[in-house]
Parts: structure tokens; C-alpha cells; sequence
């Protein structure tokens, strides 16, 4: 099958009589595209420029998994483990977002990848992953908002100011942040990411310095502590089946660590020529992993032995410096003082992942009714582009931050929490099984490789490897709890894979209530509403062309775009 410019192409399933199209998702007869928004109503603004959405995507990556969760998987399984489990999972971070970013450079939907599921795969799948997504959001929103109380606790104890307070003021900040808008957001978020930025290259310079031998111990550790006490820690069993378990168990750290990278494909609907931003966003996002994660837990293995006394704290319900192992390895080489500060940029991280979950869970609602999956009220904005509505409800959500007010509930809601990395894991799983769709729909229509904006560097295959593997870490996750007594460990057991059975019911529900049928790779519909993309990306490259011709490119900016934007 041949096709000409994408642009100029009636595209399938085009009603002449009705001058609206139809995909086999099934649009409605009004004009209005499924998960297209293009009425001034109901339409997001464009307004995230390329080093927004950079940093939104690496803002999204850093946080508090990394700082503080390395800590008990160190403790738990040894920097070996660590090491190897965060380079594996980096890898299948990757694939996800190389199989998001084809997607998204073809047809950046307003829906994001909830959109992509329903069009390329399967409309039920579309409606699980959307749900399943929000769920995610409008629980970690509000544990991030705990987290934030118990950061501070770090200088004034719950005696004296009640947790309540700090969570109030942050959620009407965040509330706040983000009703004004897509730009206010993505200037906020780019700073706040910057910011992360910084301190995890301080992070990673300290921790080298320290490992030459640059503290003020003069101690030249090396890999010392990858030899004694050594680089693999047993868990739960002795020998090698031990030091596997406790690799394995590290994976589970290391996914949630990682969790957020993927919401690169919730912004493509406000993200200003989405087609060369959101492929470059993925590609430098792959490198500040192996770069920030990668060399970290390498670093601090090197710094901190995984018998430390001082990781005690790591394994504790603590979110706050003290269960850092960077800050360990600081007290450790006998530095003073640094740990307050570090503890503040951990308190900004906590801010930042606030803010951004909040926009997520937002934008996901906005997306399940731009979709026709959720009431259709959702899919209004304001004069700025805001869904209001959708903002408003999912910050309802954030009041269950107050249950943490009271200890007696705060192992309730640690069990609701356990929630987010299955989630997590099915949205990663689900991203994939549409991309392998994409791609076979691509084969049986002819469309090239050459015809893509950015094609996944592994193809179809790397998304089958990270499959496997997503599926692997999903049903493994909690393997703990079949050992040792079952009946103490089964409320770990239902809130770690409730999730799966979730996810199941509202796949076969929707397909059920529905009628819904898989979409073929011979229907796929690649074509309607692309013209409007088309036509958008056309007007943003000849007004940027005209500032260009009104106003050069600066030195300044030259040597920024060229050495500096890879890591701002």
C-alpha cells in the first residue's frame, strides 16, 4: 500500500457527507476527534517548549527512590545487587519510552497514551491503562504529600507542629501552581528539575571525592566494601540462591525508583512541536539515567558498606535524610552540617513530585474523557487551557494525605501505597503491548521506517524483551511473602497484587459492557486527525523561522543548545 504525504492524504474512514472523521476507535459525528481535543472549549494549549519537557521528563525520574530507596536495597541486598538491578531496569526504561516516543512523534494525541492503547490496540486496554494511571496518581499524589510532613519532621518534631499543617500548605500551593496554566507549570517544573539536577551532579561529585579518598578521613576506599563485606548480601535464604533472591528483591526498588519516566507521554498534548521535542526528551532522558542513577548507586556502593550501622534508618518507615545513604556515607567520612542541607534539596524533590503528580492525574482524567472513558465535563478547560474540573477532582484525592495525621492509620494507607508500583508496572506493560501493536499495523500497512518521525531503536523485538521482563518484576514483586508464616504477611500480599486483578476486570468489564473487538493491524487507523497535527507543526516552524529572521540566534544561546541543554 502507498501512500503520499500525510498531509495531503484523505485518510481513512473519511464521511464526506458528514465532514467528520471516523477511526475505528469510533469518533463521534460532531467534529470531535477521540483523544484530539481541538474545540476552544475542551483544547489544551501548546505552551511546554523543548527544555520544558526535558526536564519535566528527567524531573520525573530523580526523586526521592533515588536519594532515599537506594538506601534499603543497599542494606538489603548489597551494591552488586543494586548495581546490576538499576542498570537492568534503566534499560527497560528506555524501551518504554523509545516505544512511547514512536507513538507520540506520529500522532501526539491529547489523551497521551491512554489514546494510543484505544486507537492502535484495543479500546478496553485504553480504558484499563487510563484508570489504572489515575488510580497510580491520586494515591502516590497524597503519600507524596506525607512524605513532605515527615521530611520536615527532620527539624520540627510532630509534637510541635502537626504534620496537617505542612500538608495543608503544600496542597493549596500545588493547587495553585498548577491552575495557573501550562506555561506557569513548565517554568516551575523546569527550575525545580534543574534544581534536582544540580544536586544529584553535587551528590555524584561528593560521593567520588570521597571514595579517592578526598574526605576528611583520607580514607581511599575504592571498591574495599565490594569485597568485604562484600558486592551480593543473601536474603532470606544462604548462598547463591540468597544473593539471587536479594538481586531480585532490589528490582522491586529499583522499578518504583523509576516510575514517572514515562509521563513524557502525558504532556505531548501541550508540548510545542511535539514531534522533534518529545524524541529528543526521550533520548537525553536515557542518557541521565545511565548517567544520574547508574553512576549514583555505583558511587555510593562504593562509599557505604551494606552492614553499616548507620543504614539502620534505610529500613525504616523514615523518608528523610536520615534514611539517605548518601547521607550515611557523609557521616561516615566525618563531614558535618551537610546533612541539613541535604535534606532540604530532599524536601524540594518531595515539592516537586507533588506538583507533577498532581498535573498527571489531572491530565490522565483529562485524557479518559478526551477519550469518551470518563463523564465529559472532565475534558472542559479554561481560558489558559487548564482542565479545571478534572484539576479539582483529583485534588480531592489529596485530602486522604490526612489520614497520616494519626499514627493508627498510617499502616492502612502504607498497604494502599504498595498499590503504586503494580500500577506502575501495568501501565509500563500496557505502553508496550500498544507499541507491539503500532508496529504490527505498520508492517501489514506499508508504512516505513523512513516515513517515522523517531523510530525505537530496537523495534518491535526490544519491546517484546521489555515485556517479558515488566511481566516478570509484576508477578515476582512481592515473592517475599511465600516465605515464612503467610498469615502475618497477607495484607503485603492483596495490596501488592491487587492491582492485576484490577487491571483484568476493567479490561474484560469495558470489553463486556461494551462490545468492544481488539483493533486488526489491517484497520489501525493512523491517518484521521493527523492533518491537524500536521498543520499545527507547520505553523509553529514558520513563525519560529520568522522570529529567527527578526531576531538571531545569540552566542548565549548557541553555546546553551550545543553544551549545556543535554543536562538543563
Amino acid at each position: 500500500m502507498q501512500r503520499s504525504s500525510s498531509s495531503d492524504k484523505v485518510p481513512p474512514h473519511y464521511d464526506a457527507e458528514k465532514t467528520a472523521y471516523h477511526s475505528s476507535a469510533g469518533d463521534d459525528v460532531t467534529g470531535h476527534i477521540r483523544g484530539l481535543e481541538t474545540s476552544a472549549e475542551t483544547a489544551l494549549h501548546r505552551g511546554l517548549k523543548a527544555r520544558h519537557i526535558t526536564m519535566i521528563a528527567i524531573g520525573g525520574a530523580i526523586g526521592t527512590g533515588l536519594i532515599i530507596g537506594t538506601g534499603k536495597a543497599l542494606a538489603q541486598a548489597g551494591p552488586g545487587s543494586v548495581f546490576i538491578s538499576y542498570t537492568l531496569v534503566g534499560f527497560i526504561v528506555f524501551l518504554v519510552m523509545a516505544a512511547l516516543g514512536e507513538m507520540a512523534a506520529w500522532l501526539p494525541m491529547s489523551a497521551g497514551f491512554t489514546g494510543y492503547a484505544t486507537r492502535f490496540c484495543d479500546p478496553s486496554l485504553g480504558f484499563a491503562l487510563g484508570y489504572c494511571y489515575w488510580f497510580k496518581y491520586i494515591i502516590v499524589t497524597p503519600n507524596q504529600l506525607t512524605a513532605f510532613a515527615l521530611v520536615m519532621q527532620y527539624w520540627v518534631d510532630r509534637e510541635r507542629v502537626n504534620p496537617g499543617v505542612w500538608i495543608a500548605i503544600i496542597l493549596v500551593v500545588i493547587i495553585i501552581i498548577n491552575y495557573f496554566g501550562i506555561k506557569f507549570f513548565g517554568e516551575f517544573e523546569f527550575w525545580l528539575s534543574s534544581f534536582k539536577v544540580v544536586t544529584i551532579c553535587g551528590v555524584i561529585i561528593l560521593t567520588l571525592v570521597l571514595a579517592l579518598g578526598g574526605g576528611p578521613d583520607h580514607d581511599r576506599k575504592g571498591f574495599r566494601y565490594w569485597q568485604e563485606p562484600g558486592a551480593f548480601k543473601p536474603y532470606i535464604k544462604e548462598g547463591s540462591a540468597g544473593k539471587f533472591l536479594g538481586f531480585w528483591s532490589t528490582m522491586v526498588t529499583a522499578t518504583f525508583a523509576f516510575l514517572g519516566t514515562e509521563l513524557v507521554g502525558v504532556t505531548v498534548g501541550e508540548a510545542q512541536n511535539p514531534r522533534k521535542t518529545i524524541p529528543r526528551a526521550i533520548r537525553l532522558t536515557f542518557f541521565r539515567i545511565l548517567i544520574f542513577y547508574v553512576l549514583s548507586v555505583l558511587l555510593i556502593g562504593m562509599c557505604v558498606p551494606y552492614n553499616s550501622k548507620e543504614l539502620v534508618f534505610a529500613n525504616s518507615s523514615t523518608s528523610n535524610a536520615s534514611a539517605s545513604p548518601f547521607v550515611v556515607a557523609i557521616k561516615l567520612a566525618g563531614i558535618k552540617t551537610l546533612d541539613h542541607i541535604l535534606n532540604a534539596c530532599i524536601l524540594l524533590f518531595v515539592f516537586s513530585a507533588c506538583n507533577s503528580d498532581l498535573y498527571i492525574a489531572s491530565r490522565t482524567l483529562y485524557g479518559l474523557a478526551s477519550d469518551g472513558d470518563a463523564p465529559a465535563i472532565f475534558r472542559r478547560t479554561n481560558k489558559d487551557g487548564v482542565p479545571l474540573y478534572a484539576l479539582g477532582f483529583s485534588a480531592c484525592f489529596c485530602l486522604l494525605a490526612f489520614m497520616n495525621v494519626s499514627d493508627d492509620s498510617k499502616t492502612v494507607f502504607t498497604y494502599f501505597v504498595n498499590l503504586t508500583t503494580i500500577f506502575g508496572l501495568l501501565t509500563w506493560i500496557s505502553i508496550l503491548v500498544t507499541h507491539i501493536s503500532f508496529r504490527r499495523a505498520r508492517k501489514v500497512q506499508g508504512i516505513p521506517n523512513s516515513a517515522m518521525p523517531y523510530n525505537a531503536p530496537l523495534g518491535i523485538w526490544g519491546s517484546y524483551v521489555a515485556l517479558f521482563l515488566c511481566i516478570l518484576i509484576a508477578l515476582t514483586k512481592n515473592f517475599d511473602v511465600f516465605v515464612g508464616d503467610f498469615k502475618t504477611k497477607y495484607p503485603t500480599f492483596i495490596t501488592g497484587y491487587l492491582g492485576i486483578p484490577i487491571y483484568l476486570i476493567l479490561i474484560f468489564g469495558h470489553k463486556f459492557s461494551t462490545k468492544s473487538k481488539r483493533v486488526r493491524p489491517h484497520e489501525c487507523d493512523f491517518y484521521t486527525g493527523k492533518d491537524i497535527i500536521d498543520r499545527e507543526e507547520e505553523a509553529f516552524l514558520a513563525a519560529q523561522a520568522a522570529k529567527k529572521l527578526e531576531k538571531p540566534t545569540s552566542a548565549g544561546a548557541k553555546f546553551y543548545r550545543r553544551y549545556v541543554s543535554w543536562l538543563f
